[in-house]
C-alpha cells in the first residue's frame, strides 16, 4: 500500500532531500544537490521566494520505505505578471512504479486544485537559477551541479499521466580550440574601440561585488522574456551573488562595462566541480571542500553558468568580448571543452554564441505541462 504523507517535520524533510541520494546510489552519472544549498529551499525563514510564493511537498511510502517524492510551487507574482493560473511541480524523484507517480502527482493536482490553479507544468524550481527540464537525451553524460539527472523511466510515467511537451532546452559540449579564433577576436577589438567597451579586471572576489547587484539586475532584463523567468528580488539576488561567487574562479568571471562604467554584459563559468560534488555525496565536510579546491588548480572541462546581455546591446559586440577572454583562459588553462547549461532550443542568440565552434548536442531535456482544467 502507498502512502502519501505531506513533509512537515524535520525527519520527514531530512529524508525528502536524501531519498535522490539512495535511489541513485550507483549511478554514475548522478551527481547530488549541495546539501548547504539545498536544504535551506524549502524553508520560509531563508528562502526570500516565499515573499510570493508557496509550496506543499510530499513523500511517497511504502512499508515505512520512501519510494518516491516531490513538491509544488505556486508563484504567485508571475501569475499575477501572465494573467495564468499555473502551479508548478519540482523536486520528484520516484522508483519505477507508475502507481507511486499517479499517487503523487494526484496529491499536487488536488493541492493545486483547491488553490484554484488550472495547469501544471515542471520539472521547475522557485527562479531560473533553479534546476529545471527533465533528462530525455544525455543519460550516459555525468550531470553539472546545475543540472537535474533522472532515469528514463520519469518520460514514460510523465507521459502515462497526461503530460505532453511544453518547451525544450539542449546543452551542448564546446570545445576549446588549439588558438584563439579570429573571427570571434576581430569582432571583439573591433566593439571595444569603436563603442569603447571594457572588460573589467579583478584583482580578488571582494572588488567584484559592487558589481554584483548591477550584474544580476541585468540579468533580469537579459533573460525577462524567456520561459517560465520570473525576475530576482534584491533578497534573491544576494543569494545568488553568495552561491556563484562562491565557486567562482576570476579567471572565468568576466564583466564587461561601457564607456560610463555600467554593465552591460557579463559571463560567468567555473571548472566543473560535479566529480568532486558527487565523490563528497554534496557536502562539502569534511572533503568535499577539499576536493572543489583541488577542481580549481587541474580541471579539463568548465561549467557555463550564466551570460548575459542587456538586451539594447544584443548584437553589439558585448558577448564576442566575453567569449573572446573566455577561450584565451581556457586555451592557457588546458581545458578540454566548455559544457553550456540548458538553453532553451528556440534561443537563436545563444545558439549563435556557438557557431564557430566545435560542439556536440549531448543533452536534452523538457519541461511538461498538464491542464487540471479541461
Amino acid at each position: 500500500m502507498i502512502e502519501i504523507k505531506e513533509v512537515t517535520t524535520m525527519r520527514q524533510w531530512r529524508r525528502f532531500y536524501a531519498f535522490p541520494n539512495e535511489l541513485y546510489r550507483d549511478n554514475e552519472y548522478f551527481v547530488p544537490a549541495i546539501h548547504m544549498d539545498e536544504a535551506p529551499t524549502f524553508d520560509p525563514k531563508k528562502n526570500p521566494a516565499y515573499e510570493y510564493c508557496e509550496t506543499v511537498a510530499y513523500l511517497a511510502q511504502r512499508g515505512g520505505e520512501v519510494v518516491g517524492r516531490i513538491a509544488a510551487i505556486i508563484n504567485h507574482k508571475l501569475n499575477a505578471m501572465k494573467e495564468m493560473k499555473r502551479m508548478r511541480f519540482t523536486r520528484w524523484d520516484v522508483i519505477d512504479d507508475i502507481a507511486v507517480s499517479q499517487s503523487l502527482f494526484a496529491a499536487i493536482e488536488d493541492w493545486g486544485k483547491e488553490k484554484g490553479m488550472e495547469s501544471l507544468i515542471g520539472p521547475i524550481g522557485f527562479s531560473d537559477l533553479d534546476k529545471q527540464g527533465l533528462l530525455i537525451e544525455g543519460f550516459d553524460h555525468l550531470s553539472m551541479i546545475i543540472t537535474l539527472y533522472n532515469h528514463p523511466y520519469y518520460a514514460d510515467h510523465l507521459e502515462a499521466l497526461g503530460f505532453a511537451k511544453d518547451v525544450d532546452w539542449v546543452e551542448y559540449k564546446v570545445f576549446v580550440p588549439e588558438k584563439i579564433d579570429p573571427r570571434v577576436e576581430r569582432i571583439s577589438t573591433i566593439a571595444r574601440k569603436r563603442h569603447g567597451y571594457r572588460l573589467l579586471e579583478f584583482k580578488n572576489k571582494k572588488e567584484v561585488i559592487p558589481y554584483a547587484k548591477e550584474m544580476f539586475h541585468m540579468y533580469n532584463e537579459s533573460f525577462g522574456d524567456l520561459y517560465g523567468f520570473c525576475p530576482l528580488t534584491d533578497a534573491q539576488i544576494d543569494i545568488a551573488v553568495k552561491q556563484f561567487f562562491s565557486l567562482v574562479s576570476l579567471d572565468y568571471l568576466y564583466v564587461v562595462a561601457d564607456k560610463d562604467d555600467a554593465v552591460i554584459g557579463f559571463g560567468i563559468m567555473a571548472p566543473s566541480f560535479a566529480p568532486a560534488i558527487k565523490a563528497s555525496g554534496g557536502r562539502l565536510f569534511p572533503f568535499g571542500l577539499l576536493r572543489i579546491l583541488k577542481a580549481f588548480r587541474h580541471h579539463e572541462v568548465v561549467d557555463m553558468y550564466l551570460i548575459a546581455v542587456k538586451p539594447e546591446y544584443f548584437g553589439r559586440g558585448v558577448a564576442a568580448v566575453i567569449m573572446n577572454e573566455g577561450i584565451k583562459r581556457a586555451i592557457d588553462n588546458g581545458v578540454k571543452w566548455a559544457e553550456t547549461g540548458p538553453e532553451l532550443e528556440n534561443n537563436e542568440y545563444v545558439q549563435t554564441l556557438w557557431s564557430g565552434f566545435d560542439t556536440e548536442q549531448h543533452k536534452r531535456r523538457r519541461c511538461y505541462i498538464k491542464h487540471l482544467v479541461q
